[in-house]
């Protein structure tokens, strides 16, 4: 009888308990913003791309989750040690000169609006369908064999995007949200459809996909805004950063995933276009806008919603 494994990163059903079977033997790590294993290197920034970080260990399948347990918490002396380190840094920090403020018209916060779920996508008939391949459908898991008939499928899933937010887990489209990583991955789908996804449409080689926006956060001092926008795999040969105006940065982002993000960013305030500047890393793009007034900025786009917070000025001690 064939079981599944339980392995991360694995999950395949077995009948040959010798069979090898590559899998995360450590826990996910999910730090401001960035998504990996404990067990390996690599860290990227969506969850799509996380659930397809190569395993990095090869052993035998189990239907026992042989998960290690979590590392002891620090113990009191080292974490007053690390508050006092912070401390010393945040009175450094203050002694920068103070950020004016504009005064900003009282505006009730608005909520975020939920991500529109992704359009849907059909297998394309001209694509052969490997065997054991997994349904790409968030929630699903359904697994081909070779030569099964696909009439009646039904492919139960989530069609949202899996939204992390201060410990709790869940799916754009539904409300259920769960603490942990092993229920969240578990989270039956809430919406069902005719046919599993288990190749999707054919792509058309050296195609871009052109996307519509990016994450990003800011920070400020007196005299300048550092603004993040994570884009991975920046192309530094073919992007391109022109800081093109008083308020104007134009962005066309080309990455090695074939993938391309372009926009004309008005900011909140002027800048200095001479004495702005820009760094392309591995995992974001960080501009460095000079301020042409001093005044500080509640948000980082002009249309940007005010929300009455107030930004960090200069870099934020962490605990």
């Amino acid at each position: 009888m064939a079981q599944k494994c339980v392995h991360k990163g694995c999950n395949k059903l077995f009948t040959d308990p010798e069979e090898p079977c590559t899998y995360h033997p450590g826990p996910p790590v999910f730090h401001e913003g960035q998504k990996g294993w404990k067990c390996c290197k690599p860290r990227v920034l969506t969850f799509d791309e996380f659930m397809n970080i190569p395993p990095c260990t090869t052993g035998k399948h189990s239907t026992v989750d042989d998960t290690p347990a979590p590392e002891p918490q620090p113990s009191n002396e080292e974490v007053d040690a690390k508050l006092q380190a912070n401390k010393v840094k945040k009175e450094q920090e203050d002694a920068q000169p103070a950020v004016a403020r504009q005064p900003i018209a009282a505006q009730a916060p608005k909520p975020s609006p939920s991500p529109a779920p992704p359009e849907e996508e059909d297998d394309d008939p001209s694509l052969p369908i490997p065997d054991g391949v997994t349904c790409k459908r968030r929630g699903c898991g359904a697994t081909y064999k070779a030569g099964q008939s696909r009439d009646g499928e039904e492919c139960v899933h989530h069609p949202g995007i899996p939204i992390f937010h201060e410990g709790s887990k869940g799916y754009s489209c539904c409300k259920k949200r769960v603490l942990e990583f092993d229920e969240f991955m578990k989270m039956p789908g809430c919406k069902t459809k005719g046919n599993h996804l288990f190749v999707g449409k054919k792509k058309e080689e050296g195609a871009e996909e052109t996307i519509k926006d990016v994450r990003n956060d800011f920070y400020q001092t007196a005299t300048s805004v550092i603004a993040s926008l994570y884009l991975k795999k920046i192309d530094k040969e073919r992007s391109k950063v022109e800081f093109a105006a008083a308020n104007t940065v134009e962005l066309d982002l080309h990455t090695a995933d074939k993938t391309r993000y372009q926009t004309s960013m008005v900011t909140f305030g002027p800048i200095v276009p001479e004495k702005s500047s820009y760094k392309i890393m591995g995992t974001k793009l960080e501009l460095t806008l000079a301020k042409a007034d001093g005044m500080g900025w509640p948000v980082l786009r002009k249309d940007d919603p005010h929300t009455g917070e107030i930004i960090q000025a200069g870099r934020a001690g962490r605990v």
